[in-house]
């Protein structure tokens, strides 16, 4: 006869272990964000290439009726590298902060670790980024531009941009299961960073102190500079205090990320 016990922090050490348990769920849940989303909708899975090809349109617009730099490049590979980083981490940050709301039914009557839900938010968000990046290779093939030899290191910095995206996620899934203020919050977050991050214009062509300053706090700058020199090369540079106070910023994001989830996920299901 199977004996049950119980030991005092035991499900604390469980908890990772789970993780792996549950990773069909995980996957499940990846899959059914991905059919809701374009779900009912004209268009369908080509709304993962609209929303960046208007983004791009529009960066590159700026870019040149401000007459920006764009790295010796063609405007539209500048903005197009921009871009993809970016929205990754913006639809990443929108989706996974929405995960366990979304999910209430769910998470009150079973029980998973919950981190499941954000993470498979992220990894939804990443097949879009996937799909824009086969859309930046063909703008690469339309205008003739081979990339550099900087291009081996761009798996580091999605690396980055996939931990930055899971750090800030886990923040705000939490934070907005207790405080539905979060969902009028992250959207100016989100618009408040384009102009924040260099989409529109380099790091290091930013003139003034401050004004570069504000753009090294921003941990997914460095980021958006680094994938501009893997795709891009030219004139586009890396700003190495950019990129050391990026990595900072996303291994401070991750760590008290995980830190605060942990310790407000055992109220979830009572709060949601």
């Amino acid at each position: 006869m199977d004996e049950l016990v119980i030991e005092a922090g035991r499900t604390e050490r469980q908890y990772w272990r789970d993780l792996w348990h549950y990773r069909e769920l995980f996957f499940f849940l990846a899959w059914r964000d991905l059919l809701i989303r374009y779900k009912q909708t004209v268009v369908g899975v080509a709304w993962a290439l609209i929303r960046p090809a208007l983004a791009i349109l529009v960066v590159t617009f700026v870019g040149q009726v401000a007459k920006l730099s764009a790295g010796g490049v063609p405007h539209a590979l500048f903005a197009a590298c921009g871009v993809l980083p970016w929205q990754f981490f913006s639809t990443a940050l929108s989706e996974s902060g929405n995960s366990l709301v979304n999910n209430s039914n769910l998470i009150s009557k079973v029980y998973f670790p919950r981190l499941v839900a954000p993470a498979s938010s992220v990894i939804t968000s990443f097949v879009d980024f996937l799909i824009t990046g086969a859309f930046v290779g063909i703008l690469m093939i339309w205008f003739h531009f081979a990339p550099p030899a900087n291009i081996w290191v761009l798996p580091a910095f999605v690396l980055l941009a996939f931990a930055a995206s899971f750090g800030a996620g886990l923040w705000i899934a939490a934070l907005m299961v207790k405080y539905r203020d979060f969902r009028f919050i992250v959207p100016f977050i989100v618009q408040f960073g384009l102009y924040a991050s260099p989409v529109i214009e380099s790091t290091s062509d930013v003139h003034g102190k401050w004004q570069r300053l504000i753009f090294c706090l921003n941990p997914v700058a460095g980021i958006i500079d680094g994938f501009r020199w893997c795709l891009l090369g030219h004139d586009n540079i890396i700003y190495w205090p950019g990129l050391i106070s990026s990595i900072a910023g996303v291994i401070l994001l991750v760590l008290t990320g995980i830190w605060y989830f942990r310790k407000t996920e055992r109220t979830f299901a009572d709060v949601i």
